[in-house]
């Protein structure tokens, strides 16, 4: 089940694609739900149109194709659809491109103020562990000089 961002996420990504699935007169037969997750399979996100010869509306269509390939309903406009399903052949090729992360939902921008306070912190704690060591490497060598000092005293 989506929610309303990441409906909304779909939407925006639906506007740019092509109508690739067409409903015609027949509805929602066996070879229109086998192109359906065909094309689910291939690039998750699928726009389809439904002609106006078909006796169904696009919610009917959407609501049948949805549930006859477990696809969620994105959107449904006028005569057109919009159906998303997460698929596993478009997650390897995320993996191949370098975008390894796992998408099974669209994922809003970081937050800018949590990230800034992170860098301060690790810069804060990069130059404590500098200092810290400066400190022990300065007290290693009073150390080491003490003891030459003593090694001089005793053999005079």
């Amino acid at each position: 089940m989506l929610t309303s961002k990441e409906r909304a996420e779909l939407r925006a990504q639906a506007n740019t694609i092509e109508t690739t699935l067409m409903v015609g007169k027949d509805g929602v037969t066996e070879n229109v739900i086998a192109e359906a997750d065909k094309l689910l399979t291939a690039r998750e996100l699928v726009k389809g149109k439904v002609l106006e010869s078909a006796l169904m509306s696009a919610r009917e269509v959407s609501d049948a194709i949805c549930e006859a390939t477990g696809a969620d309903g994105v959107s449904c406009v006028g005569s057109k659809f919009v159906v998303w399903r997460f698929s596993e052949k478009c997650q390897e090729e995320r993996n191949q491109t370098g975008r390894a992360k796992r998408r099974t939902t669209p994922v809003s921008k970081s937050d800018p103020v949590r990230k800034g306070a992170r860098a301060r912190r690790q810069a804060a704690r990069e130059q404590r562990e500098q200092r810290n060591q400066y400190f022990r490497q300065k007290a290693i060598d009073q150390a080491i000089e003490r003891a030459r000092e003593k090694q001089l005293r005793e053999k005079d």
